[in-house]
């Protein structure tokens, strides 16, 4: 009979109903699933207080998901789940430029701009930085046409969908490398910010004494039909908090070098992209 006569025996009768589940990825998955979950409740013993405030957490996180902040996406980045992902499924086997997390910020459709051109907007106060690079093959191919989307925090390290005083789309942009791959852009030097902590993942942090602070870095999506789509992130050498991200996104690979002009009023960072062959598909804007 199908039925439960103690805590190990119900896993058996999940995935027996799971059986008939016509997509075989989907039933793997689920599968998969379930047994660390039963796995789990069953390895800490998991009380019914502790099951309420888990249910409680996750129902919160989609609460606190809006317009202005993904807390869903945020979960999983401080979890360090966002992280294995991007890793796992980016390997670069043949040279090809490191993955990172795509954060809980990227917005779709960010203005088209010149090269050279300036994506601090809103009169931005800052360092100024000048970021310049080229987009090749996995076999060291300049790849004219690419589009190198980049969005960036603010020197105050807030992004504009979090500041009323930022214009809408201030310090986003996407740019198309010329014959030999290259792109230019000017912006203002970022800061490193701590992750939104006004929500349930804030109080995680709190309850696990972790810091907030991610380190100052640059968010790039390059793409170019195809090629996969790289999603990626260049951190600054000098921040301290390299070592302790908590999202824990930063690979030795993603640390560019953020030069100081010789007078220090000025900054530039050079980064070169290598894509991987393969289709030419985007991931969901985690915000409007």
């Amino acid at each position: 009979m199908n039925i439960a006569t103690s805590p190990q025996s119900v896993l058996g009768h999940v995935l027996d109903a799971m059986r008939h589940t016509p997509d075989p990825r989907l039933r793997t998955v689920m599968e998969a699933v379930t047994r660390h979950l039963h796995a789990l409740v069953q390895e800490v013993k998991l009380t019914e207080e502790e099951f309420e405030q888990a249910l409680e957490f996750i129902v919160a996180i989609g609460q606190a998901t809006g317009e202005t902040k993904n807390e869903v996406v945020l979960a999983a980045d401080i979890l360090g789940v966002s992280t294995v992902v991007a890793l796992q499924n980016n390997q670069d086997p043949q040279g090809e430029s490191p993955a990172a997390l795509l954060g809980p910020f990227w917005r779709a459709n960010a203005p088209a701009c010149a090269q050279g051109e300036n994506i601090a907007r809103s009169g931005t106060p800052g360092t100024p930085l000048e970021v310049t690079g080229t987009v090749r093959d996995h076999e060291g191919r300049p790849v004219e046409g690419a589009t190198v989307d980049v969005w960036q925090a603010s020197p105050v390290g807030l992004y504009e969908n979090q500041d009323p005083s930022q214009e809408n789309m201030n310090l986003r942009g996407r740019f198309a490398t010329d014959a030999e791959g290259r792109f230019h852009f000017r912006s203002v030097r970022p800061a490193g910010y701590p992750v939104p902590t006004d929500g349930p993942c804030g109080v995680l942090l709190r309850a696990q004494k972790r810091h907030p602070n991610r380190p100052a870095h640059l968010h790039f999506m390059v793409s170019k039909p195809g090629h996969k789509v790289l999603i990626t992130q260049v951190f600054a050498d000098d921040d301290q908090n390299l070592e302790s991200d908590p999202t824990f996104g930063v690979t030795r690979r993603l640390i560019g070098r953020f030069a100081l002009a010789p007078d220090g009023k000025s900054a530039s960072l050079h980064h070169d992209f290598v894509l991987e062959p393969g289709e030419m598909k985007f991931p969901r804007p985690p915000i409007p």
